[in-house]
């Protein structure tokens, strides 16, 4: 190194302008980290506000009165989810009072789940869904709706039945995860509902398909989202679906509401959370009797 004071004076004097450069360089950056954190807040805050009108939306939408149908007997419930949801379900009455309907649906985000129940909405309002139609042409008429909107990775699952009070039947379509089951009176096997189709994604090209089953007095049906099997507990070991049926086998044969809180209760016992991380919905109806008045015109 020079002994040259001047040389020195020199380099000092470089050193301290590439510090001052640095330290504005520095002061920009935290200018500018600033901005990032503030949008980003904003951003999360108007995401979060965004979730919970999602949710209280979703709340309202579902239905809390049940129609009165003779013969069968209604326990429901609905639980939103803290982080992800997406569920939609609803009993209705066909225009042929001898038939009525059961839908029931979950999807992976509530920007999906918002199309469909938009798509569900303008099917009902059109009555499409009360006109008699075949299970799986309904899901059908939901999957070109909604199919060809889908742009990401996001799933559906819909579970559409229909009940004639003449014959007992009931003829559904489902397609992905949606858990269904028919206890059968005096017997301790549950049927499972199988899915007839995929779940609607942007990948779904599959014609629905209907199925049909045979209902007797004091039989059960008993839907479920995927929320309550995926629900996980302390280790991150999902509830799965063999505790879902085990969970129905051990309830009371008491009624329906009673079945319906047996299995909840199973539910969050093994979570250990009172409100579950996704939307949850349970539906369970059971067949009272095979007496029925025809309306007076």
């Amino acid at each position: 190194m020079s002994n040259d004071p001047n040389a020195l004076k020199e380099r000092i004097s470089d050193l301290e302008h590439e510090l001052a450069v640095k330290e504005a360089e520095v002061h920009r950056y935290r200018l500018e980290l600033g901005k990032a954190n503030q949008a980003l807040e904003k951003m999360i805050m108007q995401m979060s506000q965004e979730l919970k009108l999602a949710q209280a939306l979703q709340k309202k939408l579902s239905p809390t009165e049940l129609p009165n149908v003779q013969g069968f007997e209604f326990s429901t419930k609905f639980l939103p989810g803290t982080r992800s949801g997406g569920d939609y379900f609803d009993i209705f009455e066909h225009e042929d009072k001898l038939k009525f309907g059961i839908l029931i649906s979950s999807a992976t985000g509530y920007s999906l789940s918002s199309m469909l129940l938009s798509v569900i909405i303008k099917i009902s309002s059109q009555m499409e869904a009360r006109r008699g139609l075949e299970a799986h042409k309904v899901v059908g008429i939901l999957a070109n709706d909604v199919v060809p909107n889908i742009t990401n990775e996001d799933r559906a699952n819909i579970f559409y039945g229909v009940v004639d009070r003449r014959s007992y039947e009931f003829q559904y379509c489902s397609v992905g995860d949606i858990d269904g089951f028919h206890q059968i009176y005096g017997k301790d096997a549950l049927s499972e509902l199988v899915a007839t189709g995929p779940s609607l994604g942007k990948d779904f090209n599959t014609e629905p398909q209907s199925r049909t089953i045979q209902l007797n007095p004091r039989d059960r049906l008993i839907l479920a989202t995927e929320g309550l099997k995926n629900s996980q507990n302390s280790m991150g070991v999902g509830w799965g679906g063999h505790n879902l049926m085990d969970a129905i086998s051990k309830a009371p044969r008491q009624g329906v509401h009673e079945l319906r809180n047996e299995i909840l209760y199973a539910n969050q016992k093994y979570s250990g959370k009172e409100d579950p991380v996704r939307d949850q919905t349970l539906i369970v109806t059971e067949v009272k009797d095979r007496v029925i008045k025809l309306a007076k015109n």
